[in-house]
Parts: structure tokens; sequence; C-alpha cells
């Protein structure tokens, strides 16, 4: 069941890019864009992860912090922060249960048989951890509306 508009966050603990444990309470008092994507390295996961980077002056300016999840293992999310210059937390659910907790994940994902990855999803939470905005898509190749991402960071 993925989280609506209005509740609290729930906390969670995962491995970065360095295998060190992060968890979402370490961001309170800011605002959070929690960007869950399927794959390091797919076009799609690239291009979104790229235009948050790129992005990141304006986050800053709305005292906004990224946080990318995926299912992939902490190496691979470390190779691909490092080719893609991604200075924000890469966060590896490779449990898939924060995944499973916030947006779902997609079955047999890629066309392989038994292989899931989260489903691309986005939440803005404000400076308590309550989820302001909600966006996931069912197809995995869909880029999220930056445009809604930044309104729903300055509604508030």
């Amino acid at each position: 069941m993925a989280l609506t508009i209005g509740t609290k966050a729930p906390d969670f603990t995962l491995v970065d890019t360095d295998r060190k444990p992060r968890s979402l309470k370490e961001f309170a008092g800011k605002k959070v864009v929690l960007a869950f994507f399927p794959g390091a390295f797919t076009g799609a996961c690239t291009k979104e992860m790229c235009a948050l980077r790129d992005a990141l002056a304006s986050f800053n300016a709305m005292s906004a912090q990224v946080v990318a999840i995926s299912v992939d293992s902490p190496f691979a999310n470390k190779g691909f922060a490092d080719q893609n210059k991604l200075t924000f937390p890469v966060l590896s659910d490779f449990t898939k249960e924060v995944s499973k907790k916030y947006c779902g994940l997609y079955d047999d994902f890629g066309g392989v048989k038994g292989y899931s990855a989260a489903k691309r999803a986005v939440f803005v939470l404000d400076a308590a951890g309550v989820v302001k905005y909600v966006w996931i898509s069912d197809v995995p190749g869909n880029e999220p509306p930056y445009d809604e991402i930044n309104k729903a960071l300055k509604s508030f």
C-alpha cells in the first residue's frame, strides 16, 4: 500500500553508496524530495537522477534535501552516483522492504522473471516528515513531472 498525502512518512534506515546507514529521521527539519527509481544505469533513471542533480540549487534554496532510493546494491549505486556526479544520498533498498511500504514494486522488471524493482515514485515531505505530494508511475520509463515537484515544495 503506497503512502498518501497527509500521512507521516515512516522512518527507515538504508545504506548509502559508502555502505553507511542513513535514516530518514536525519533529514528532520528539512523538506525532503524522496525519489524511488527502478534501476541504476538505465535510461529513464539516469535522466531522472541527473535532472534532480541539475535542480539541486533550486531545491537547496527551498531548504529541500533530495534522497534517492533503488533496490540496487550499494556497490551498483556507488558506480551510478559516481558516473553521474550525484551529490545527494543514493540509498540501497536491497531487501525491497522500504519500496514495498512506500510505493510498491514492478514485478518481472525489464522482462526478467522473478526480478522486482522499486516503482518510479516521488514523495515530497515537509520538515515534520508529513507527505505533501505523491507521484507513482505504473510505467517504469515515465519521468516524474518536475514542475509539480517544484510547485509542491513552494506550496509550504
